[in-house]
């Protein structure tokens, strides 16, 4: 989970950096950038608890449609 953490800080930080560059603050034109961030560190997160929730019944289900093949 702290890679997502990280990439999220990241975004923060650039839509800092963009804004200082251009003379803004965080609070008006960065705000969409944040929102998006913080968007895909939600989708991430649920994609790995479902990933540990169905992991074993997705490998199941692959190893038999493999089997199949």
């Amino acid at each position: 989970m702290r890679p997502v953490v990280a990439a999220a800080s990241t975004l923060v930080r650039s839509a800092r950096t963009a804004g200082a560059a251009r003379g803004e603050r965080l609070s008006g034109s960065g705000q969409g950038l944040v929102e998006y961030g913080l968007i895909l560190m939600v989708m991430a997160v649920v994609c790995v608890v479902s990933l540990v929730f169905f992991g074993d019944q997705l490998s199941s289900l692959l190893s038999l449609i493999a089997s199949a093949v």
